[in-house]
């Protein structure tokens, strides 16, 4: 049994009723990813600790078990998740042997919730990326063809929910990072509103756009997590504690009442015809659903990719500062002073796209710089928004491409970083 067709719902209720074991469903997931190792889904599998949760799941009474929405449930957590006793590495050598002390707000949720944690999943180093390539324990491979890529930066928790070795998995979104996989992978994904999910314990890339959400095979299961992660967080400020109720009358009403905005710049130029073909169909079969569509307008698109890589390496360089060897991670040795043991670590720690983003978060905060490139960027994004407010006061949706292109082979743009960015869109 691979987790494709039953629900989380469905296999929770099982194990609350005896019909399975936790201990099955564990074992299950930990052979499948023994099975499909291919796919380098995973960073670090948790066999034993894993088994002894499910172990003590499965001696809980049905009435403690029936307070458990997720009771049993194996979920991955991406590797930059902090985990208490379990390493969080980022795919990078820097936090190669990193074993955080606490949880992010996240895993104590999952796990209060009855989830058994099976493992961290592969990842771009630190979040950096778009295909999963750039990690520092090697590519992680899309389960329908191993020669491409998953996606990134959470392209190991796609893949290891749609290779079947998980139901639910986590990932963090910064630009794409989980719906761009999960589009790659034929899973689905869903960044919540900023806010929504507590990043505390989240290693931080860029801290105003990263955001932690789901990864599932189906809307209900992605409904169900979400209500659970999304809880309050008093050591997060940026955590609105405006927690998502899961009712399954959500996902049982008629949709034709809805109406979706159709951006007329999300299917100009650049648009390969697979995707946008793929797009036309869904779009004639909503319809036949009775869905009502309307063409809007983002006038400030072209804009995007622009303010989001001033941004994201602006924040990035800010937020990475703090690895120089002195307080945790990887420490250079044989430094003959304190500023040599600053740069080899930071030259040896990290890879070379890290550098990059690093470098131009740098520049672009740079004295004389800061007004000309963040500043401006924070403003255009401030428009990008408005785009949006104005196109929802006339729709309850909008509906787009994930990507421009379907999944690449591995090594097809990665030596070409401006390729890649693109693919950010």
């Amino acid at each position: 049994m691979r987790f494709h067709k039953d629900s989380i719902e469905t296999l929770a209720q099982k194990i609350y009723s005896g019909e399975l074991r936790s201990t099955d469903l564990v074992s299950t997931s930990l052979d499948t990813i023994k099975q499909t190792s291919k796919t380098n889904a995973f960073t670090s599998v948790l066999e034993e600790r894993s088994l002894e949760r499910a172990a003590q799941i499965d001696h809980l009474t049905m009435k403690e078990k029936g307070t458990l929405p997720l009771c049993g449930i194996p979920v991955a957590v991406k590797d930059n998740i902090c985990t208490s006793g379990i390493p969080t590495t980022c795919a990078s050598k820097m936090l190669e042997n990193f074993v955080p002390p606490y949880n992010a707000t996240v895993v104590d949720a999952l796990e209060k919730a009855g989830a058994v944690i099976i493992g961290k999943t592969n990842l771009d180093e630190f979040a950096m990326g778009s295909s999963t390539e750039i990690s520092h324990f090697g590519p992680a491979r899309n389960p329908h063809n191993p020669n491409y890529i998953t996606g990134g930066s959470s392209g190991g928790s796609a893949a290891a929910v749609a290779d079947g070795a998980v139901p639910a998995a986590l990932g963090s979104d910064t630009g794409g990072s989980i719906r761009q996989p999960c589009s790659h992978c034929g899973v689905m994904g869903l960044k919540p509103t900023y806010g929504r999910v507590s990043r505390y314990g989240l290693v931080a890339f860029a801290s105003s756009l990263d955001q932690i959400g789901p990864i599932a095979t189906n809307v209900r299961d992605i409904g169900l997590v979400l209500s659970i992660i999304s809880c309050p967080e008093p050591r997060d400020s940026t955590c609105s504690g405006n927690q998502f109720v899961y009712d399954k009358s959500l996902f049982e009403e008629k949709p034709q009442t809805l109406r979706v905005g159709i951006p007329r710049e999300y299917f100009g130029e650049g648009l390969s015809d697979e995707v946008r073909n793929a797009c036309t169909e869904l779009i004639d079969k909503l319809k036949d659903k009775g869905i009502q569509f309307t063409e809007v307008s983002l006038p400030n698109l072209h804009y995007a990719i622009s303010t989001y890589y001033v941004i994201c390496t602006a924040e990035a360089s800010s937020n990475l500062a703090r690895y120089d060897g002195v307080k945790y991670g990887f420490r250079a040795e044989n430094a003959g002073s304190l500023y040599d043991m600053y740069a080899e670590t930071r030259r040896q720690g990290f890879g070379p796209e890290v550098k990059r983003r690093i470098m131009l978060g740098t520049y672009v905060l740079s004295s004389g710089y800061y007004d000309a490139y963040y500043l401006k960027a924070a403003k255009v994004r401030t428009l990008v928004s408005r785009d949006f407010d104005n196109a929802f006061s006339s729709c309850d949706a909008v509906i787009s491409p994930v990507a421009p292109t379907p999944a690449f082979k591995i090594g097809e743009k990665c030596n070409d970083p401006l390729q890649m960015y693109l693919t950010d869109i």
